[in-house]
């Protein structure tokens, strides 16, 4: 599968991958990250940001496609939309069907709420069905919320709200035995004890996983308690903009039927945003491993209705998409692989970085190994860095890939590429939104009854 250029390199590779194993990469400074993020990260290019100059963040910088939507015109007329007269009315209205909404939806469902959730696609057409390496949760004995805490808070340059993090990594372990108990098949030992890796920047190995296929067993389990709970669900059917009362509070939304063009009305005491992230904007032109549907329709929405934004200048590159084949060019590889002993390696075979740095450091530092020092592997859409696979069983044994990635083993299958034997190429793709809409520790935005998951 891979030419004769790729295959030198390759060669190279195998002849360093003893001695690469062997290897245990120094972490960077936080002066040299900070350096590297400035250089090389794509949230520091000027020139591909807008000042919003309407609505809650006006003055701050954000993406320039987004940008571009948050002050756009509306798609409809509102004096031919007659409000009076709903067609649907609920007690809690879930926009968006992955993860964050199906789970909003059940413990809606539990405290006795009539609930819907309306999804532009199916119930499951989502980003949780893609992803692959697991969720965090600080529960085994050597590691606490606490230490998850002072991972998560310096990982993200200590820029988060502390409030929020501080609920993220508290109530994580709740989540995961949540999950568990609906059925959830995380991998376990013999005895039943959960097995969990290390994640990028992580100081205790606390990833919750599925094999690869971590998202789509927790949205499987999701989608299949929705229905068996007979949760109203409308697919097909985007919403437009979000209803606001006499008093400024969300009061339901306006849905637009993706099949008959058929406007409708959602009366609602409570609207949830869980609409996912903004891949398929591909900024800067980055290729994405988002789903189809992860098109910023939630932040569009909150804005127009006054909600405030949170760091919508800065977005999350994944350091692993596929470089190469062409079809799957941006798919993720995920962090697991590297969680299981594989590094990065140029194209001259050699480490150029540790290979679980925070993701950002990551990636930066892969554009700068591919740009400024020359030291990719060019492909049939830009260029690439090795990620050696081989080296997983090297270290852990024959079977290791098989049994703990199958999901990647037969991604780059289905191309003649055999991860066991040979390297994949990688390079970043624009994976999640660091940022969203700004909220507070129990999910509410600054418009009343307008909340925000996932």
């Amino acid at each position: 599968m891979y030419n004769e250029e790729m295959t030198v390199s390759i060669r190279k590779v195998e002849a360093a991958r003893a001695a690469n194993a062997a290897l245990e990469p120094r972490r960077m400074t936080a002066e040299e990250k900070d350096a590297l993020l400035r250089t090389y990260h794509p949230d520091y290019k000027k020139g591909e940001f807008r000042t919003l100059k309407i609505g809650a963040n006006a003055g701050e910088q954000v993406p320039t496609e987004l940008a571009a939507l948050l002050q756009g015109h509306s798609r409809i007329n509102p004096d031919k939309i007659d409000l009076r007269h709903a067609d649907y009315d609920v007690d809690v209205l879930i926009i968006g069907g992955g993860g964050a909404g199906s789970s909003a939806a059940i413990e809606a469902d539990n405290h006795g709420a009539r609930v819907m959730i309306v999804t532009k696609l199916r119930i499951g057409d989502a980003n949780t069905m893609m992803a692959e390496g697991g969720i965090q949760a600080a529960d085994k004995p050597n590691d606490s919320p606490a230490i998850h805490y002072l991972d998560a808070f310096g990982g993200g340059h200590f820029a988060a709200k502390p409030a929020l993090l501080y609920k993220l990594v508290t109530e994580a372990p709740d989540a995961i035995k949540w999950l568990n108990d609906l059925g959830v098949e995380f991998d376990k030992d013999a005895d039943g004890t959960m097995i969990t890796t290390h994640g990028g920047g992580t100081s205790r190995k606390r990833m919750h996983a599925a094999k690869d296929y971590s998202g789509a067993e927790i949205m499987r389990t999701l989608r299949d308690e929705v229905l068996n709970r007979g949760i109203p669900v409308v697919d097909f059917t985007a919403v437009i903009e979000i209803v606001l009362d006499e008093n400024g509070a969300a009061a339901g939304a306006v849905l637009l039927n993706m099949e008959t063009g058929e406007i409708r009305i959602a009366r609602a005491k409570t609207v949830v945003i869980a609409t996912g992230g903004a891949g398929r904007l591909h900024y800067q032109g980055f290729p994405t491993s988002n789903h189809y549907g992860a098109t910023a329709d939630g932040l569009i929405l909150a804005y127009r209705a006054g909600a405030k934004l949170l760091y919508a200048d800065t977005l999350q590159y994944h350091p692993t998409g596929a470089a190469y084949p062409e079809q799957i060019f941006g798919a993720l590889v995920t962090e697991k692989v590297r969680s299981l002993g594989a590094k990065l390696v140029n194209v001259n075979g050699e480490v150029f970085m540790h290979p679980l740095e925070t993701r950002d450091v990551a990636a930066a530092s892969i554009i700068r190994e591919c740009s400024d020092r020359g030291n990719g592997v060019p492909t049939s859409d830009g260029v690439g860095v090795w990620l050696d696979t081989p080296m997983i069983e090297l270290k852990n044994g024959e079977g290791t890939i098989e049994k703990r990635i199958p999901a990647m083993m037969r991604m780059f299958g289905k191309y003649g590429i055999d991860i066991r034997r040979e390297p994949i190429l990688v390079y970043p793709t624009l994976h999640y939104q660091n940022g969203g809409i700004d909220i507070t520790p129990d999910g509410m935005s600054c418009v009343e009854n307008l909340y925000v998951a996932g």
